[in-house]
């Protein structure tokens, strides 16, 4: 406990736009190598980048959602190095004059909540890709990702733990998707994170040697590469080392941390402004029209799921974890109104399904129109818990309403009190040992009772009704 970790996160979201940045070539990802591409965005002599307004308009918006200072003005700038996916020699971004700067976002952790600051965040283009074959020796590379809009989100050395760092992570990403700008894919890179990393003693107000960790594709990832470096540099302070600043990559496979290469600094990229491209001047007006049409965002949505609807913190935390599945909630709500009822079914047997499949809740096979319906066949004494589930189970397989399923298969509770007065005098017949046995003081034999009345009905009888008739039957 003698040292501490100081970690600061930068991460790349690819904006959903149509187009890339700077030209009109299409963002689509997984179609043939180098399928989109053109002059501008390979560099070409002559040509003049263009800047695309929608992915200002969506950075806007990023840097309205997490509290950040737009800046009046702002200006791109020529970030210069060499390497096989860069074909103009440079990448577009911003330096000097970003968009903007000193934000916020508030994190939970073990039900304590945390603000991150954001240091700036501003736009840039994505770089291409490189695969390499190291069975023929050779690297292939693809510029259908050269000109991708990004932003790049810095944060402030504000995070103190591994599991800080997984929860500001999953909390920006859900900002990014409620907002509808980034759809987070971390596989397919849409989502990227670096991690810059310093150990200091306790107490120490000047921060350690910072190393960078790369390739840090999952939350896990993040968290055990993290985990995996504090511990390394801890090791390395304790005995009287010096921690060397460099670039690392997390190696998932042989759980671990190597040495990539040595760090670089600002000046290394030689940055000036981009001479093709006018200073980027944005509008009160139009940004104040930006304002307005932001969403409610995922923890103002959580403190709102648990005061309006007095549902536990889990229990918001998982409902709002996207915007689809909180308006599933809300929309099964409208008709069904029983909050902690809907989000039981909902975290319980329809994630299971969805997770089993694979599905999205949007490619959800129960609508939330259908879920209601069946939720309000239980209230109304129609159909049991058990009967239900079943029902539910056919619901996703065929797609049929709850009440087409119950009528054509007759699994209508069976809540006559005559009828079932009936059958537990027959279970009570056929069970004389176990009677007297709970008539001696063994009271749990009353759930086998229950069980066996259950399946004389074929799971249709009203379980409250056959233990009212059972107590007072095996009372006497």
């Amino acid at each position: 406990m003698r040292f501490e970790p100081v970690i600061g996160l930068e991460v790349h979201a690819q904006l959903k736009t149509k187009t890339k940045i700077f030209c009109g070539c299409l963002t689509a990802f997984g179609d043939p190598p180098n399928t989109h591409t053109c002059p501008v965005c390979l560099g070409m002599p002559g040509v003049l980048p263009v800047l695309n307004k929608k992915v200002v308009t969506y950075a806007v918006r990023m840097a309205l959602a997490t509290h950040c200072t737009l800046a009046p003005v702002s200006r791109f700038a020529r970030k210069n190095y060499f390497y096989p996916d860069l074909p103009k020699g440079y990448q577009i971004s911003q330096y000097e004059e970003p968009l903007a700067e000193k934000g916020y976002i508030e994190i939970e952790i073990d039900g304590q909540r945390k603000r991150i600051g954001i240091t700036r965040i501003h736009m840039e283009e994505d770089a291409g890709k490189l695969t390499h074959d190291p069975r023929r020796g050779l690297s292939r590379v693809d510029f259908n990702r050269t000109g991708v809009p990004l932003i790049e989100i810095v944060s402030e050395p504000d995070i103190r733990s591994a599991q800080e760092a997984a929860a500001y992570l999953k909390q920006l990403r859900s900002i990014l998707r409620y907002l509808d700008i980034c759809d987070g894919n971390m596989e397919e890179g849409s989502f990227r994170c670096d991690a810059n990393i310093s150990v200091r003693e306790k107490g120490e107000r000047t921060f350690g040697t910072r190393t960078e960790l790369k390739n840090l594709n999952s939350f896990r990832h993040v968290e055990r590469a993290l985990a995996l470096e504090i511990d390394r540099q801890t090791e390395i302070l304790k005995e009287g080392g010096r921690v060397l600043q460099e670039t690392r990559l997390y190696d998932p496979d042989r759980d671990r941390t190597r040495s990539m290469r040595g760090k670089e600094e600002a000046h290394d990229y030689r940055y000036f402004p981009d001479p093709d491209l006018v200073p980027l001047k944005l509008h009160k007006d139009w940004i104040e029209a930006i304002r307005k049409g932001l969403p409610e965002l995922p923890m103002e949505k959580k403190d709102r799921f648990m005061d309006a609807y007095g549902l536990p913190a889990y229990d918001a935390e998982i409902l709002t974890s996207s915007r689809d599945l909180a308006d599933y909630f809300e929309h099964c709500l409208r008709s069904f109104p029983r909050p902690k009822t809907v989000s039981n079914w909902i975290m319980g047997p329809l994630l299971g399904l969805l997770n089993t499949r694979h599905l999205s809740i949007q490619e959800s096979p129960i609508s939330h129109g259908a879920l209601a319906e069946l939720l309000a066949l239980i209230e109304d004494g129609v159909i049991n818990r058990k009967i239900a589930k079943s029902v539910f189970d056919e619901m996703a397989d065929t797609g049929k309403r709850p009440k087409a399923i119950v009528e054509k298969k007759g699994l209508v509770q069976v809540s006559d009190a005559r009828v079932l007065e009936a059958a537990v005098q027959q279970v009570l017949r056929q069970s004389p040992e176990e009677v007297q046995a709970y008539r001696a003081g063994k009271t749990k034999l009353l759930g086998y009772f229950v069980g066996q009345v259950m399946k004389a009905t074929k799971g249709k009888a009203n379980p409250g009704l056959v233990n009212e008739i059972l107590k007072k039957q095996l009372s006497g």
